[in-house]
């Protein structure tokens, strides 16, 4: 029998500089360091909504640098819907909620392409609700 969960090792898909040069594309920042400001306040926040295996599988599928971001947060003992991330994120920075909910779809859309469509899936199931679009997913309800 076998475990399918992903091995603890860092396997990389794309570099860091890979990754902010995706985010700077997709969010039209106009500079690399503006790129990387979102990264790590959005990396952040998300490590303090990730717990256990998914946390850790993502970490594993990030590159090294945006990993530790993730990973040097501790997690959050209420998780936040996708609207009150926004709102924290924003709070934290003095931004606009237009400003961090654009950086935070930048981001996270990026985040999304690493992960794959199955971790993604279960990060999904683990948030509360609210956090699909800002991934770049439609927001589907579950069936009561």
């Amino acid at each position: 029998m076998s475990d399918r969960r992903a091995p603890l090792r860092h396997q990389c898909v794309t570099s860091y500089e890979q990754m902010l040069e995706k985010v700077r594309y997709e969010g039209a920042y106009p500079t690399r360091g503006r790129a990387e400001e979102a990264v790590r306040l959005v990396l952040a926040g998300l490590g303090r909504q990730l717990t256990g295996d998914v946390r850790v599988e993502l970490a594993a599928r990030l590159p090294l640098e945006a990993a530790r971001i993730l990973t040097a947060q501790i997690p959050d003992t209420r998780p936040l819907t996708g609207w009150a991330f926004v709102k924290d994120l924003a709070a934290r920075t003095g931004a606009s909620l237009a400003t961090t909910r654009w950086d935070t779809g930048s981001v996270l859309c990026a985040v999304a392409a690493l992960a794959g469509p199955d971790l993604l899936t279960r990060i999904l199931v683990q948030l509360p609700s609210g956090y699909a679009l800002l991934f770049g997913r439609a927001e589907l309800t579950r069936a009561a």
